[in-house]
């Protein structure tokens, strides 16, 4: 772990990096050690989301239509929002959702 806090990649995909400055790559250094992906989430709403929210979230988790993957791995087999984030964890967020 590092000296400042939690490393991360977060990353958005599908349409859902126009919610975050049109930008798909973030790295982050998260202040603190205990970190779930509830307390992501809430982190990115108050930091980095720039744009409708509701798109992004519903409540306190992400709205459906939103995959949410932990290094390549579905967030609903790890726990979900219980999910205790790692150093150098890379969460990616795809939204499955496209206007037509």
């Amino acid at each position: 772990m590092s000296a400042t806090g939690l490393p991360l990649t977060i990353e958005f995909g599908g349409g859902a990096e126009l919610l975050f400055d049109g930008k798909k790559r973030h790295e982050v250094d998260l202040p603190g050690e205990e970190w779930t992906l509830k307390r992501l989430l809430r982190w990115l709403r108050d930091n980095l989301l720039t744009e409708r929210p509701e798109l992004f979230m519903q409540g306190d988790t992400v709205r459906p239509g939103i995959l949410v993957l932990v290094n390549d791995a579905d967030w609903e087999l790890l726990g979900e929002g219980d999910y205790k984030l790692c150093p150098r964890d890379k969460v990616l967020f795809i939204s499955t959702l496209h206007g037509g």
